[in-house]
């Protein structure tokens, strides 16, 4: 990707209208940002092949629902990419990202359940050549992910109809379910293009139409898949990427999700196991707004102890999409893999 790319105000429109509504149709897109749904259409393709924009799915993680961990990799010396190139085929490592700290890789990894982390993913990790070590620590809750962020390019009018017309999302159920039998075809497909139909499903699996709107129907009322419309973060103005790690007493996390989310671009808020057990990861401006946000934080949340900041430096896979370092998609998908079927 072009480094000077940017994305347009109609592109932040349109961008922002598919975060509020993945799966509604141009027509009813169209009308709500008062722009011809051909030209919409047009537009989201453009965006697509640039690679700045892209729609995808992929299980929520909830911890009620399934397992999501992050791993802390140390790699041996001067190995850093070439681990990253081989973790990043991994298909349940969902996000690889570069850091500079006393770790050289942070992953997301996300599975059905904690015994195929152990009996699958782990092996995986241990056969990599160059990864020196790794450590774990569990989500315990998860209050916030890139699912939730939004950009700020729409009028409050414009984002109360696309709500309305979409409907309530997956975050919003406070009840739970395991995914449904047919969740890996299906999730695989919508990872591609959250905007799959059910009939080209249909075709990319050999299902019977019929038998293919009902998965797809099921997997979509099991509240089981978070979907997003994604963009390059360069691009869509937010060139620094930097996570904390924190200590805050248990009572007090979801007021602290709540109150982080009012000071920036939350890409991520969960409760953890491990040293720390509060981390939360924003999009920003520059680097000045790290201290920005620390300083409010702490007025905000005097129980919020932060025991240390990352930047990274580099994303070379987001929910299972390989990006350049730009973080444009590069046009490579990595499907979630058998343990879903």
């Amino acid at each position: 990707m072009n480094i000077d790319a940017r994305l347009t105000e109609e592109d932040l429109q349109l961008v922002h209208a598919l975060q509020l509504g993945p799966r509604l149709s141009w027509s009813v897109l169209g009308e709500i940002l008062d722009v011809h749904a051909t030209s919409l259409a047009t537009r989201w393709r453009h965006l697509e092949r640039s690679g700045l924009a892209w729609m995808t799915a992929h299980p929520v993680g909830h911890p009620d629902q399934m397992a999501l961990s992050f791993h802390d990799v140390q790699c041996a010396p001067g190995r850093r990419r070439e681990v990253a190139e081989a973790v990043a085929g991994m298909p349940d490592v969902f996000t690889i990202e570069e850091c500079h700290r006393d770790r050289d890789l942070m992953l997301t990894v996300i599975t059905p359940s904690q015994a195929v982390l152990t009996e699958s993913v782990y092996p995986q990790l241990d056969r990599v050549p160059g990864l020196a070590r790794y450590e774990t620590a569990f989500c315990t809750r998860l209050h916030g992910s890139g699912g939730n962020w939004q950009l700020d390019a729409l009028s409050p009018d414009q984002r109360a109809a696309l709500r309305a017309a979409a409907g309530p999302r997956p975050e919003s159920f406070a009840r739970y379910v395991a995914p449904p039998p047919s969740f890996g075809p299906i999730v695989r497909a919508l990872g591609r293009n959250a905007r799959t139909t059910a009939a080209q499903i249909a075709e990319e699996t050999g299902l019977h139409p019929a038998t293919a709107r009902r998965r797809l129907q099921k997997v979509l009322d099991s509240r089981t898949l978070s979907f997003r419309c994604e963009v390059s973060h360069r691009a869509a103005g937010y060139p620094v990427v930097c996570q904390w790690f924190a200590r805050l007493p248990a009572a007090d996390h979801d007021a602290a999700a709540a109150a982080l989310s009012s000071l920036g671009a939350l890409r991520l808020c969960a409760s953890t196991t491990g040293r720390t057990n509060f981390t939360f990861m924003m999009w920003l401006r520059s680097a000045a707004d790290i201290m920005t946000v620390e300083q409010a934080a702490s007025r905000r949340l005097p129980g919020l102890e932060i025991r240390e900041s990352v930047i990274i430096a580099n994303i070379p896979k987001r929910v299972g999409w390989r990006l350049d370092p730009d973080g444009a998609r590069t046009g490579e998908f990595v499907q979630p893999g058998s343990a879903w079927d």
